[in-house]
């Protein structure tokens, strides 16, 4: 259990001799303090006590205020208590500083970014950045202004930051670093009202889809979990669920190809080792695996094929797979093996230059793949005189759509790496339509 206690600390002291007052907290035999950045002199302090005499002209408010100081950091400790939650002396400092310090939402939105920067999850880190640009651009509108003006300077905006990160000029680090000093937007100022305009701003003035601004209230959603976790803000005043914001997703129409599509591309004559040829390779390879995700196909390595099979471990949920390999996906592999130069080289060609020791580098170099494997599968469409959106995810929605009701749903389940089973019915009800098919023939037809 921890011990707190207001102390005067003598070894911090100002140019006239006067001490620190501060608390401290200590846990296993190990203190913290918190320094208040109140001073008196050792002659008004009582060390029995431990308070400030009435000796000191303002003794009741400086006792005051440090209980209440006193109070955050012991609330934080019988809290952990109460939840069975193992703290240092040195979290539960943390975590009552934050409250005296009063952390805005850019703070500790920027904390969490920096973090996810810091683990490799840099496409999570970016996106989330971008967030935080969006709430800036919320909180310094001019409504007054035309609209086609402020959205003209939004854009503006974006790409000067765009233009800088290209030349080094800013990077998102310091971007962090900006927002990790900002105290604009308090967690008290987010309620249904600021959801509400927000939303519409971010319609209005950004363009964004409905469910892309679903993302955005998911993400703020989240920093404000995390902030009444860190007692920085008072659950009462959640303003999310029960009465007020309740963040629904919304689930589009997922269209897939068909298994003539599918063999229009597999006989589309392509030059071979050219980057649409490869493109071809890597999106069937992905639609023969029941659709694995691209850039899990892209990183995929020589030593995650082991007799006849493919052992990997999926990028999203870090769960792992085993599947048999295919006659078709065979054939793409014994292609590609004539370069293999080791077991830990990749399959395919687009992050042989990638230094695998960098995640830094990983992450560009997938970035630039997406995207040229993106424009590349928008010329196969086109030459195979396909109208839909062929695009990475299409090969999962491709591999439902054949599937149907063919395949029972604990098999997909399998296939698709859901851990739920609800979630695979969900998902293979986008393709199944010969029930309602059939109902609405009779109706017409009868």
């Amino acid at each position: 259990m921890a011990s707190i206690k207001v102390i005067l600390w003598k070894y911090r002291r100002k140019p006239d001799g006067s001490c620190s007052l501060a608390i401290r907290i200590t846990k296993d035999r190990k203190p913290q303090y918190i320094h208040t950045g109140k001073y008196i002199f050792e002659k008004d302090w009582d060390f029995k006590k431990n308070v400030v005499k009435k000796s000191h002209s303002n003794s009741k408010r400086l006792n005051a205020f440090l209980r209440n100081e006193a109070k955050k950091a012991e609330a934080v400790a019988d809290k952990a208590l109460m939840a069975e939650e193992e703290l240092s002396s040195k979290q539960i400092k943390k975590k009552a500083k934050r409250q005296s310090d009063n952390v805005s939402f850019f703070q500790l939105a920027s904390e969490r970014i920096q973090n996810k920067n810091m683990e490799g999850t840099f496409s999570v880190a970016k996106a989330e950045l971008s967030i935080l640009f969006n709430l800036q651009e919320f909180l310094n509108l001019t409504p007054s202004l035309p609209k086609q003006k402020v959205k003209e300077g939004i854009i503006k905006r974006r790409k000067e930051r765009v233009s800088k990160a290209r030349k080094g000029e800013w990077t998102l680090e310091m971007h962090l670093k900006a927002f990790s000093k900002d105290k604009s937007l308090n967690f008290t100022d987010i309620d249904l009202a600021f959801i509400s305009k927000f939303k519409s701003f971010c319609a209005s003035y950004l363009d964004q889809k409905t469910r892309t601004i679903t993302n955005q209230l998911i993400f703020i959603r989240t920093i404000y979990n995390y902030a009444i976790n860190e007692n920085i803000v008072d659950g009462k005043k959640y303003p999310f669920g029960g009465e007020n914001e309740k963040i629904r997703i919304k689930s589009g129409n997922k269209i897939g190809l068909t298994k003539e599509e599918i063999q229009k591309i597999e006989a589309l004559d392509l030059e071979e080792s050219s980057s649409i040829w490869h493109t071809r390779n890597v999106w069937l390879f992905a639609y023969y695996f029941a659709g694995v995700r691209i850039s899990d196909v892209v990183e995929m390595k020589w030593s995650d094929f082991v007799d006849g099979r493919l052992y990997y471990q999926m990028n999203k949920n870090e769960k792992p797979v085993s599947l048999k390999i295919p006659k078709q996906a065979q054939d793409i592999l014994d292609f590609y093996e004539k370069d293999k130069i080791s077991k830990e080289d990749y399959v395919f060609p687009f992050l042989k230059k990638a230094n695998q020791k960098s995640k830094k580098d990983l992450f560009t170099k997938m970035r630039n793949a997406t995207k040229l494997l993106n424009k590349y599968l928008k010329q196969i469409a086109k030459d195979c005189e396909i109208e839909k959106n062929l695009s990475n995810h299409i090969a999962r929605h491709s591999f439902g759509n054949i599937a149907g009701d063919k395949i029972h749903p604990l098999m997909l389940q399998k296939l698709y790496r859901h851990t739920d089973l609800k979630t695979t019915i969900n998902y293979q009800a986008n393709f199944i339509h010969k029930e309602a098919d059939e109902a609405l023939e009779s109706v017409l037809n009868s």
